[in-house]
């Protein structure tokens, strides 16, 4: 089965982010960490990354068409992003909110998620693994 892991900005350049944050793995070392891990739990993974709130929307709609199942780390458009939500929430198939890191340790605006509301789970502070934890829940959700 398919699942579209979809990541919001600047999780492409993690290279260069807080490595106290954010760990010392490179976007391409993420992906294969994802992929890896989804053939281990029976799925094929669509690794996606946009900066662009637009494109993000975009293939929601895709997965609501085609009810794929979404894991979705929206980084800073978690936050206050409400165009991202609306399309979040017409995904019939499951979708979880992932973090590498954990917003709630974080400064106080990143407390907040418009897109916990229509997830299933919220999935933070585990680094790349909060994508295989993602996985494990998700085929747990399918089952």
């Amino acid at each position: 089965m398919k699942v579209l892991v979809l990541n919001g900005p600047n999780l492409g350049r993690l290279d260069i982010r807080d490595s106290s944050i954010y760990g010392d793995m490179t976007y391409p070392v993420l992906v294969e960490h994802i992929e890896n891990a989804a053939k281990t739990h029976g799925f094929e993974a669509d690794v996606r990354q946009s900066n662009d709130e637009a494109e993000i929307i975009g293939w929601l709609h895709e997965a609501a068409d085609t009810k794929t199942p979404v894991i979705i780390n929206p980084a800073a458009f978690t936050h206050y992003s409400y165009a991202i939500r609306d399309a979040a929430e017409l995904v019939k198939a499951p979708l979880i909110e992932v973090h590498l890191s954990n917003p709630l340790s974080r400064e106080e605006f990143r407390h907040t998620s418009v897109i916990s509301g229509v997830a299933n789970g919220t999935i933070g502070g585990f680094g790349p693994n909060s994508y295989v934890l993602a996985l494990i829940a998700l085929k747990a959700l399918i089952s």
